[in-house]
């Protein structure tokens, strides 16, 4: 029996995971005016997939990238997969095994399209980690200095 994904497999989506399955179930959200309305729909989006679909994380993951490419999406939609992606341990071959198998389907220009937007957007995740940490670091050092 496959393992079904989970929200904490999810991080991207865990922040607003209540606020959006409130407001697809017509909660109390729906009456108040958010600041991000189209990442909050993005969001419930996404929550109803993972809870509907039987395909494991993985295979979840690595569906979801195939069809960024067949799309020609841009590298910031590829960037709410990459953290989920590391986190199921997919690798690299993983990856390119994918854009490997739908190259004939979709052809070369979008599988060297998807190959520099996942670079692009595992980049800018990298950047992100590096610049937390910094803050964090500095925040330590400073509460270490403090009598």
């Amino acid at each position: 029996m496959s393992e079904r994904p989970t929200h904490d497999a999810f991080q991207w989506s865990t922040g607003r995971r209540a606020a959006a399955r409130t407001a697809t179930k017509g909660g109390p959200t729906m009456a108040t005016r958010s600041d991000t309305p189209v990442l909050d729909t993005l969001a419930a989006m996404t929550v109803d997939s993972i809870e509907r679909c039987g395909l494991d994380e993985k295979t979840f993951l690595l569906t979801r990238l195939a069809a960024l490419a067949a799309m020609d999406a841009p590298a910031i939609s590829y960037l709410a997969h990459v953290d989920p992606a590391v986190k199921a341990d997919l690798t690299a071959e993983q990856l390119q095994d994918v854009l490997v198998a739908i190259a004939p389907v979709v052809g070369t220009a979008r599988v060297m399209s998807a190959a520099t937007h996942i670079t692009e957007a595992l980049g800018i995740t990298i950047a992100l980690a590096e610049a937390e940490a910094e803050v964090l670091a500095q925040a330590e050092a400073q509460s270490r200095s403090k009598p």
